[in-house]
């Protein structure tokens, strides 16, 4: 079986190391289209010459296998439209549209189309892919940790929640910079079920901005058989649009509690009415109150931050 796999490889980078071993990995004869120094003048910005791309490429591929080829390309699709050999094209999913279009010229040669086989982004440590201009930009290394603090901003103004992210993102991202954004009036006073989600996913949308996370976190009052419970959401977005959200412990009100929030009282106007502990916002909140200070508002906080990071922290398995 012959493999191909195509492209500039102008700084061989993790991405490109998981797309040579996916190919390789077919266990066929692997052709890999380099882009020549004519293409990549007119079509590319900052590219090292061919020679150097090719001895880097050459030597990863040495260490992995003796079975292949490096050929120089000076268009896009390269000879995969006329190769009546080729079986499998192995590509990236920024390059995955390349995979019809090299079979649409295949069958008008008179060929059957390959085996396209997309291999994933892989993302560097601000959730964005691993890429060369941005390696040579100084922004990542080849292995997209990242050589800049991670831009966060939080859609609230409220300490409690700013502290709740601060502690728990940095627990993974030393390196960290905290904006914070009033995003009051986007979401009621009091939501119910489902609007404590959608209000945190609100919150993270609507401060993302330039940022490399926008994090919205909301809690919300749930009416279940037994009574009123209250369960607190995160959502996180990042650049490439994609949201992960968690939420903390669910823990149930007090009937006092829960029938001044079933009149339209909010729960910290109810737990002002009720307790002498102080504002629901900025203090301890209604779980310190009712846990007698073993867990404060912070703690719960910072546990919807930790179940939003799951999928961002094992970013491969997600």
């Amino acid at each position: 079986m012959k493999v191909g796999v195509g492209g500039t490889f102008n700084v061989l980078h993790r991405g490109h190391r998981r797309l040579l071993d996916t190919a390789i990995a077919l266990n066929g004869e692997l052709s890999i289209g380099l882009m020549s120094d004519d293409y990549c003048r007119m079509n590319k910005t900052v590219v090292l010459p061919y020679e150097q791309r090719e001895k880097v490429l050459r030597e990863y591929l040495e260490s992995r296998t003796h079975d292949f080829q490096i050929l120089p390309l000076n268009v896009r699709e390269g000879s995969a439209p006329n190769e009546s050999g080729l079986e499998a094209l192995v590509v990236s999913e920024e390059t995955q549209t390349l995979g019809p279009r090299i079979n649409d010229m295949r069958s008008q040669n008179g060929l059957g189309p390959v085996r396209i086989i997309v291999v994933p982004y892989v993302l560097a440590d601000d959730y964005r892919p691993i890429s060369s201009t941005r390696i040579l930009s100084g922004e990542i290394d080849v292995e997209g940790r990242l050589l800049r603090p991670l831009k966060v901003a939080v859609g609230s103004l409220n300490p409690v929640k700013i502290a709740a992210v601060r502690d728990t993102i940095s627990r993974f991202h030393p390196q960290l910079e905290i904006a914070e954004v009033d995003a009051s009036g986007l979401v009621s006073e009091q939501p119910w079920g489902k609007e404590a989600e959608e209000g945190a996913m609100v919150r993270a949308r609507s401060c993302l901005g330039t940022n490399d996370l926008g994090i919205g976190i909301e809690a919300g009052v749930w009416e279940k058989d037994d009574g009123l419970y209250d369960i607190q959401y995160c959502a996180i977005v990042d650049q490439m649009g994609r949201a992960s959200v968690g939420h903390g412990m669910g823990f149930r009100y007090p009937l006092a509690v829960a029938e001044l929030v079933r009149q339209g009282s909010s729960v910290g106007a109810a737990c002002a009415q009720l307790f002498e502990e102080g504002d629901q916002g900025s203090g301890m909140g209604a779980i310190g109150i009712l846990t007698n200070g073993a867990m404060d508002r912070k703690m719960l906080t910072e546990q919807a931050v930790m179940a939003a990071m799951v999928p961002r922290i094992r970013k491969d398995l997600y």
